[in-house]
């Protein structure tokens, strides 16, 4: 299995950026990724540019407030659930500022929401990587989630 991480922009703030490097530096003891920025710009032109990014084969999960909440547990069975079904490749997108078209929502195969609170991108970025590392050691029953 083979992640890819889609979002708008680069995280410019060095300590988020620390935070996320370190989170994906431990997730890549566990699966291999990919990182994808693509430039800030209007919605629908970063939602065209989204969808260019994803492959026709990806398992699509968007980062949305309006997705569904998860337990850290439940997300671990999640991405044991998808890898089950023999998906190869899981994308995961954060839009821009504005949010995504309708058409990156119609592609998205699973909207997830980290919060009903709102977080700036770079604060997400680091929430996931955070999550999805948490999510492994869940799988694999190493003591990290306890």
């Amino acid at each position: 299995m083979k992640f890819r991480f889609v979002w708008i922009g680069k995280t410019r703030d060095k300590n988020w950026l620390a935070l996320q490097e370190e989170y994906l530096s431990r997730l890549s003891h566990f699966v291999k990724f990919e990182i994808t920025e693509i430039k800030d710009s209007d919605r629908e032109t970063e939602s065209k540019r989204i969808l260019e990014k994803v492959n026709q084969s990806n398992f699509v999960c968007l980062l949305d407030v309006k997705g569904r909440s998860v337990s850290s547990h439940g997300l671990a069975m999640k991405i044991e659930h998808w890898q089950n079904r023999g998906f190869k490749e899981i994308a995961f997108v954060i839009g821009g500022a504005e949010g995504v078209a309708s058409e990156v929502v119609e592609r998205a195969d699973f909207s997830l929401s980290l919060s009903l609170l709102t977080f700036t991108h770079e604060t997400a970025r680091v929430i996931l990587a955070e999550q999805l590392y948490r999510a492994f050691t869940i799988i694999k029953g190493f003591p990290y989630q306890k």
